[in-house]
């Protein structure tokens, strides 16, 4: 293996950091200077890039310890605002996840269902400032003898409140078509019949995980932007799965790496934690993460200069194939024609949207290079690396 010219570390970037002497770049901008400058004279020009991901991420939620109540409940089944959340925990602890839909909703008995309020609706209004309604049952064991209680909250009323989301970021995500001859409604929004549109899902050249993509800089104890505040990688997110085919830039061609994280919501902004009503599917939550790439050495100069036209997915039939669990690729896109609106398949024009923003994505990358500009930010030491694959 050739051994890199440039080698840092990140307690050095940090200390530049702390002196105000660190050049920092978005991934876009990342780009053009490895293209005018070459991979090493990069590495030695740049310290850091930023990323970002604005998009629905389902697998995420909340923990929140409302307080003891007078008398003491031992709370085993709770509302917000008419939105489970579950009460397994202790007893005035609860999680309250992204995708719960409130309570009484019709789902989809009336087809297809608007989904008007959940779990990440209840997460946007926590943050908003919202005043909140608290419902909670119990079953009145000696040392918790309320059986309810009720009361109004607001964020700042609570003990705690702590963002963890099992899944976020994921480093690829299919593209998404109908083949049937009937409309159908998905996570991936509302596909047309016989493939009259394509969604896709992430923001391509800015999005975190391409940037690192043998996760060689982002592990447990990675600090990062996740929804307006400093959060943290708290572990891989399920169904990371690094052992996916990938180009010959180490990019994965189909979903593979994931990353847990953790943050504290009271210190969130309702601007980067969106409710999100998926017409015929359900609830979830839009969440903004940043991950800022240490550039450590040459290797991963060229890392973070990925390009659209270099970063490819799978298009899949959610009608049939997908639902069955036994999707097949019907072709390979790259993210420059998904995001010129329009791929050709089997040589048929497709009109392309994303499900996630990339001029969030943009906003979200331009905010960390500016807080670490400023020294608002420091670079965290991963203790464990995300799994990587295996050579």
């Amino acid at each position: 293996m050739k051994k890199n010219v440039v080698q840092k570390t990140i307690g050095e970037i940090n200390e530049k950091i702390k002196q105000g002497k660190a050049v920092v770049v978005t991934a876009e901008e990342m780009i053009d200077v490895v293209e005018k400058y070459g991979d090493v004279d990069a590495a030695r020009r740049i310290d850091v890039v930023t990323t970002g991901t604005f998009s629905p991420m389902c697998s995420s939620g909340a923990f929140l310890n409302f307080g003891h109540t007078s008398p003491r409940i031992r709370a085993s089944r709770i509302w917000l605002n008419d939105v489970p959340a579950y009460g397994g925990i202790a007893a005035v602890d609860c999680y309250i996840g992204a995708t719960e839909v409130v309570e009484g909703d019709p789902l989809n008995s009336v087809y297809p269902g608007e989904f008007h309020y959940g779990g990440g609706h209840v997460i946007e209004d926590l943050v908003s400032g919202k005043v909140i309604r608290l419902r909670a049952e119990g079953y009145g064991p000696d040392c918790y003898p309320a059986r309810q209680a009720e009361k109004k909250i607001t964020l700042g009323d609570l003990k705690d409140a702590i963002l963890f989301n099992p899944r976020n970021a994921y480093q690829n995500y299919n593209c998404a078509v109908n083949m049937s001859d009937k409309t159908i409604y998905t996570y991936m929004g509302m596909l047309r019949p016989k493939m009259a549109n394509a969604n896709y899902a992430t923001s391509g050249q800015l999005s975190p995980l391409f940037n690192d993509p043998f996760y060689k800089t982002i592990g447990i104890g990675t600090r990062i932007f996740l929804g307006g505040a400093q959060g943290f990688v708290a572990w891989e997110g399920t169904q990371h799965n690094p052992d996916v085919p990938r180009g010959g830039n180490g990019v994965p061609l189909s979903g593979a790496g994931t990353i847990a994280t953790i943050g504290n919501l009271k210190e969130m902004t309702p601007e980067w934690l969106v409710g999100a009503s998926i017409l015929g599917y359900g609830v979830s939550l839009y969440v903004g993460i940043g991950i800022p790439i240490p550039v450590l050495n040459e290797e991963m100069a060229r890392y973070t200069a990925v390009k659209d036209e270099d970063i490819y997915t799978q298009v899949y039939d959610y009608s049939m194939d997908y639902p069955k669990g036994n999707a097949k690729s019907l072709g390979e896109v790259s993210y420059k024609d998904l995001r010129s609106g329009v791929i050709t398949l089997n040589g048929q024009e497709i009109a392309t949207a994303p499900l996630s923003s990339y001029f969030k994505a943009r906003e979200i990358a331009d905010i960390l290079k500016k807080w670490i500009e400023e020294g608002a930010f420091l670079l965290g030491e991963p203790q464990q690396l995300l799994t990587p694959p295996k050579m």
